[in-house]
């Protein structure tokens, strides 16, 4: 690694947590609604949809069968990291038949 490249990656991270910190700080000065309060707990969800749906619909069928797998066993186990595990055990199991 250059060093170029290790100041570019500490850039971006600095202003990852910049971004991140301003954030919680400005937040933390602003009365929130309940309605609003209510809205910001579903941007996470909404985030990884968006990231996750178009992957999705250009994939093939090992990753939908993993996709639905992982959304059963996030459903019943209510555990992400479960969930996800039962995921990529599925896509390699699928991609493997």
């Amino acid at each position: 690694m250059t060093v170029r490249s290790a100041l570019t990656i500490l850039g971006m991270a600095l202003a990852t947590y910049l971004t991140r910190a301003g954030g919680f700080w400005l937040m933390g000065r602003v009365a929130l609604s309940p309605r609003v309060a209510r809205w910001l707990r579903h941007i996470p969800g909404a985030v990884l949809v968006s990231i996750v749906a178009p992957m999705l619909a250009e994939s093939g069928p090992a990753e939908l069968v993993a996709a639905g797998v992982t959304v059963v066993v996030g459903a019943v186990s209510k555990s992400v990291l479960l969930a996800m595990v039962a995921g990529v055990i599925a896509v390699v199991i699928a991609r493997a038949l």
